[in-house]
């Protein structure tokens, strides 16, 4: 099992801190799927999608109908890039 670092940028600790005040379920359902992506980044919980366009190389997973988080992995570092709306 590979070792991954986080890397979070400062939309997705704005997006994170909005979503736990808003709706601490979908907080913690958000949180599952950070988790899930350190076991395995490109499957799993969330039907994890490759992003295109602007956003190629980052992947999206499914908070719920309205949320996305999106980040990105090289090498052994996912990088948290939002999780607050769609594809921002």
């Amino acid at each position: 099992m590979n070792a991954f670092l986080f890397k979070i940028d400062e939309q997705f600790e704005k997006d994170e801190a909005k979503l736990r005040k808003e709706n601490a379920k979908l907080a913690h359902k958000l949180w599952t799927l950070v988790f899930d992506i350190a076991k395995h980044p490109f499957e799993g919980l969330g039907k994890p999608d490759p992003l295109k366009g602007d956003l190629a190389g980052c992947w999206s997973r499914r908070i719920d109908e309205k949320h996305r988080l999106i980040y990105s992995v090289e090498k052994d570092i996912i990088h948290l890039l939002s999780c607050y709306g769609h594809y921002v």
